[in-house]
């Protein structure tokens, strides 16, 4: 009786998964992924609709999106714009197009709450990234996570101005 309680689990738990994958295109923003089986990834990025070019010289072309490596946060968020977004998946889908390429998202915040504080932030904010760079296809091993918390500041000062620049995630080919 256990054999076949076994066995019915197991059949209908890989009815279920089958019911959940997908085949075919799916829209994700600007950049179109598609599902063909046989990729290590799972994805294929097929290219964005501006016809962003995503060769490893796109990352030094001061036209190509990629060239924006900077997300900016609010004060004690984590959250990320829509347009930042955007701008992620743009950045996945090169690192879905380029396998070998592998990115460090280095987590930064203001000088504003103690230091244990403020590592953690910086966390959440690669970690934040890293989540839609992973949904977007990225294979885990493309991305290294590190907060430096308030220790690398983009601006010196005391100021909205100077704080509004010190929190963000650089991304870092």
């Amino acid at each position: 009786m256990k054999m076949k309680l076994g066995g019915f689990i197991l059949v209908a738990l890989m009815t279920v998964l089958a019911g959940c994958s997908s085949k075919g295109d799916v829209k994700d923003g600007d950049v179109a992924i598609e599902d063909r089986g046989g990729s290590d990834t799972g994805a294929v990025a097929s290219g964005a609709s501006d016809g962003t070019d995503f060769s490893s010289d796109a990352l030094n072309d001061p036209n190509s999106p990629l060239s924006r490596r900077v997300i900016y946060f609010e004060y004690d968020s984590a959250d990320i714009t829509d347009a930042d977004q955007e701008l992620l998946s743009m950045h996945a889908a090169f690192l879905v197009s380029n396998p070998d390429q592998h990115l460090t998202l280095e987590g930064n915040t203001d000088e504003r709450g103690s230091r244990e504080y403020n590592i953690a932030l910086g966390d959440r904010r690669a970690l934040s990234v890293q989540r839609i760079m992973e949904l977007n296809g990225v294979a885990p091993e493309q991305i290294t996570v590190v907060s430096y918390g308030e220790e690398k500041p983009a601006a010196e000062g005391h100021s909205d101005a100077a704080w509004r620049l010190n929190r963000r995630v650089e991304l870092v080919y």
